[in-house]
């Protein structure tokens, strides 16, 4: 596999792994700055920057696992919480982009102190969609088991790909309700994983209690894969850079505008009101005027 030279002082990154004589694939990332962006973007509250973060975190790295150039994951959560949702996007080139459906969620910490994050989730479904340019994207559902998104996914894996796996994620807060850690790894088994090997790995994995714990220790991608396989000949393949990145832009939302429709859009050109369209992912505005209207009208 091709190395890519990272600065990694400060920036995101991922990292992929194999160990165990590669009957493990392993994969792990630091994600504060790309969830710091996030909640810039829609002014979160800390329990949905947790949320996200943890999110956002899991679908970059479940990018990376895919091969194609122009290969995309969507995972969508519909959810009862206050929260009410979250959708969140990745390539397979570190770009990660997401949004909650409600940003602003307030609650108590939850039994042991902290962002109540399963509370403002609540009960729902995770939709995977893995756009790899076939005829048909693949789809896999299940319903939420904790809402914690870390044991959502790992069930996931388990059900939808039937790919034994472990997940673990977590955010940061600080006081000012910045974010200053945010990260997580991803843990698979090959199909010829010998029952040795398993056993010792649960046994391993049942010891790390908290994600946060470590990446707030300084541990960087390879130290958090290194605490976990570091006695299975834990082996770095590739370093990725990951990054929160939105591809909108006034061309791309103009289709959207046009999609509106003849009628209606003569409606807004005769009262005078220029059309102006949001991005979900980023909170950008595009504000069409109306003579850029009555040009689209035109075309």
């Amino acid at each position: 596999m091709s190395k890519i030279e990272v600065k990694t002082e400060d920036g995101d990154y991922i990292v992929r792994a194999t160990a165990a004589e590669s009957s493990i694939r392993a994969f792990a990332v630091t994600s504060r700055n790309l969830t710091e962006e996030g909640r810039r973007r829609h002014n979160s509250s800390p329990v949905v920057t947790a949320a996200l973060g943890r999110l956002m975190s899991g679908a970059v790295m479940m990018g990376a696992m895919m091969k194609g150039d122009n290969d995309l994951l969507t995972i969508q959560i519909k959810s009862g919480g206050p929260l009410r949702g979250m959708t969140v996007t990745a390539d397979s080139h570190g770009h990660v982009k997401g949004y909650p459906v409600v940003p602003d969620v307030m609650l108590p910490a939850n039994a042991k102190g902290k962002l109540d994050v399963a509370g403002a989730v609540g009960p729902g479904i995770m939709n995977v969609i893995k756009d790899m340019g076939l005829k048909e994207p693949y789809v896999g559902q299940i319903a939420l088991q904790t809402s914690e998104i870390a044991e959502d996914l790992t069930y996931y894996f388990a059900t939808s790909e039937q790919v034994p796996s472990a997940v673990g994620l977590g955010v940061l807060m600080n006081k000012d309700n910045t974010v200053k850690q945010a990260g997580g790894f991803i843990i698979q088994l090959m199909p010829f994983t010998s029952e040795e090997i398993i056993s010792r790995l649960e046994e391993k994995l049942a010891q790390v209690t908290s994600v946060t714990e470590l990446l707030d220790r300084g541990s960087t991608p390879e130290q958090l894969l290194e605490h976990i396989l570091g006695e299975f000949g834990l082996e770095i393949t590739d370093r990725m850079p990951a990054e929160f990145y939105c591809s909108c832009s006034k061309e791309r939302v103009k289709k959207a505008v046009v999609s509106i429709g003849k009628k209606e859009l003569n409606e807004m050109i005769a009262e005078g009101n220029p059309v102006e369209v949001r991005c979900d992912f980023c909170n950008t505005d595009y504000t069409f005027s109306i003579d850029e209207l009555k040009e689209i009208v035109k075309q």
